[in-house]
């Protein structure tokens, strides 16, 4: 009975080290060990329209119902929702995520059935969420493990366009806490204007969300120099456009710079692909609109809390992608065009390790 027993185990084991290999196909430097009490892992996700089934007046949400153009439905919203977790718990490797980031959830009820009617509900993830006035209702959302994050602070930061009163866009959410029972880290969660009727008319509307985040970092560093500040988010720009270099002033990290805010991701726009491919009227690319940026001295810290590795990842596992008719590999969406296809996003997931010096 014992050997039995133990064979039983070793299969089951080795099942399981096969399900996560073939999971992280492609991931050539994904470290999916533990990491303790010592380290955390910070990912951000652009799940892509997240929307409940039920129509809310005060939203223009009527694409995804069951009348709708999406034909939206309970089963589609749940496989939805489980495909989500999938991601979430695969990207945290054999320890869940600390901390994470997302983009498109609707309101507090998706969320609250992400994770407490999902696989997540064992890792009992805790929410941070405020309603924004974006028109279609889609949210920023922070979820953290209480055993790694002691939350101290949070608001909603809302945007209101000075030269176009009447547009709305998402709340920029701010978070503050404890990281590790090491350090105090400063949070933002974005998503900011898309380029919807044309890159080059939106681009003001993300300068100027730019700049309040940038009054925001340079608030926050004015009372404590030492300060270590995270923003995360979809910002519908690519590295080196102008709502992150003139706008939030984030540079290329540099260990002996004296910039305040160093862009994590401008290294890797160089070496090319990205985080999200879109087929537009010049063409079909990826890009890096989803990004990490860092303050001068998480990045160049020698005390406390620090980045591990200097850097940050895209989360480019097989099971996340598909090939086009042109032999790329594409992220797996959830519909094309308005034809359901049952895939996960338009968007991969981001993220990065932050360690306790020892």
């Amino acid at each position: 009975m014992n050997s039995l027993i133990i064979s039983l185990l070793f299969l089951v084991l080795g099942f399981i080290s096969f399900a996560q290999s073939a999971n992280t196909r492609l991931l050539t430097d994904f470290d999916d060990n533990p990491r303790g009490r010592k380290a955390a892992r910070i990912m951000f996700y652009n799940v892509e329209n997240l929307f409940d089934t039920k129509h809310d007046t005060l939203k223009y949400d009527q694409q995804f119902l069951p009348e709708g153009d999406y034909r939206w439905d309970k089963n589609k919203y749940w496989n939805k929702q489980k495909k989500i977790a999938q991601v979430i718990t695969a990207v945290g490797g054999w320890e869940m995520p600390a901390i994470v980031g997302l983009a498109e959830i609707e309101n507090k009820h998706t969320l609250i059935n992400l994770c407490y009617n999902t696989q997540l509900k064992s890792t009992n993830y805790q929410t941070v969420h405020h309603e924004s006035p974006d028109r279609r209702g889609i949210d920023v959302v922070f979820l953290y493990r209480r055993e790694k994050f002691i939350l101290l602070f949070d608001s909603a930061i809302s945007i209101r366009f000075p030269f176009d009163t009447t547009s709305r866009t998402r709340d920029i959410l701010y978070v503050k806490g404890v990281l590790l029972d090491a350090d105090t880290i400063h949070f933002v969660v974005t998503h900011w204007p898309s380029k919807y009727g044309g890159a080059f008319v939106t681009i003001p509307k993300r300068v100027y969300v730019a700049q309040q985040i940038r009054k925001l970092t340079d608030s926050i560093i004015s009372i404590n120099s030492n300060a270590k500040i995270i923003i995360m988010g979809d910002l519908n720009d690519a590295p080196d456009e102008e709502s992150l270099i003139i706008g939030l002033k984030a540079v290329l990290p540099d260990s002996s710079s004296n910039n305040t805010l160093f862009n994590l991701m401008l290294p890797l726009s160089k070496a090319g692909k990205g985080s999200h491919f879109y087929k537009g009227p010049t063409g079909a690319e990826w890009n890096y609109i989803d990004q990490f940026v860092v303050s001068r001295e998480l990045f160049q810290a020698k005390r406390r809390i620090c980045l591990r590795n200097s850097k940050a990842y895209v989360f480019k596992a097989s099971f996340l992608l598909e090939q086009n008719e042109s032999g790329l590999d594409i992220p797996f969406r959830t519909y094309i065009g308005r034809k359901y296809h049952g895939g996960f996003s338009d968007h991969l997931p981001i993220y990065l390790d932050v360690e306790v010096l020892k």
